[in-house]
């Protein structure tokens, strides 16, 4: 006997659509078939075919254009970002000479693109702390931040990897003015090698992710589809001395990102 499959209709189309993109069949950047030759072949009606089309949407495998149809979407840049192992590889780098820092930073460590295969985005502003930023860095509200926003996108697509936020103590960085200036970014060595400029050594970096619908900027900056969910990651950074020195909010599209965490677990002593 064949077990009866019970996922909806709608759902069963998408997985074979998604199964003929996949192989090929549906050759990237060609036009889907349209809702009446869908709805003729698999003998759904045209609202279940507008459901598997916007279920493909969901998974980032199609794209619609107004006015023209339906296309299937090449590959996007995928950034697969081992946290652990980079955070370590990070401090390691920031004690290199210059010119071994400018050879590859996070973003190319993440997707295996060379520093030519980027551009790079940084707007720098001094804002004062809200309640939360006052609550991460355990200072008063209203102490002065250095916010720095970035994002970083592959030269064969518009849309950023990434978004990020980057919080620092402006007292903190002052002491060397050049961290003060957007154009010099980017920073051989990123935010570690930054921080040891003025003399922080980081002891630990505490990530918190979670889940979470876009907001319409993010959706519309990250070229993010209806249905598909960001990654939002909030990383900590503590230096030696137990002082929170950066707070970081990055926000990930979820339908081209994963975020691979190793732990180490000690032996039990017999």
């Amino acid at each position: 006997m064949i077990p009866r499959d019970w996922r909806p209709r709608y759902l069963q189309l998408a997985e074979e659509l998604r199964a003929q993109i996949v192989s090929g069949k549906l050759v990237q950047g060609a036009a889907m078939p349209s809702e009446t030759e869908l709805a003729e072949s698999s003998g759904l009606s045209r609202t279940s075919v507008r459901n598997a089309i916007r279920q493909l949407r969901e998974w980032g495998l199609v794209r619609a254009e107004q006015g023209r149809g339906t296309y299937v979407r090449a590959p996007r840049q995928r950034i697969r970002r081992h946290n652990t192992e980079r955070y370590q590889w990070e401090k390691d780098r920031a004690l290199l000479d210059e010119g071994q820092r400018r050879k590859t930073g996070g973003t190319e460590h993440d997707t295996g693109l060379t520093v030519d295969d980027l551009k790079f985005h940084a707007e720098y502003a001094q804002v004062p702390a809200d309640d939360d930023m006052a609550n991460a860095f355990d200072l008063p509200t209203g102490t002065l931040l250095l916010r720095r926003l970035y994002w970083t996108s592959s030269r064969h697509e518009s849309a950023p990897l990434s978004v990020s936020y980057s919080y620092l103590p402006y007292d903190l960085v002052a002491a060397n003015p050049e961290l003060l200036d957007a154009e010099n970014e980017p920073w051989p060595g990123g935010t570690q090698h930054q921080l040891f400029t003025v003399g922080v050594e980081l002891a630990r970096i505490v990530d918190e992710v979670r889940a979470r619908p876009p907001s319409p900027d993010e959706a519309e900056l990250l070229d993010i589809e209806p249905g598909v969910s960001v990654l939002a990651l909030r990383k900590t950074s503590i230096d030696i001395t137990d002082r929170v020195v950066e707070v970081a909010d990055i926000v990930f599209p979820g339908d081209r990102t994963e975020l691979v965490y190793t732990t180490d677990l000690k032996r039990w002593t017999t």
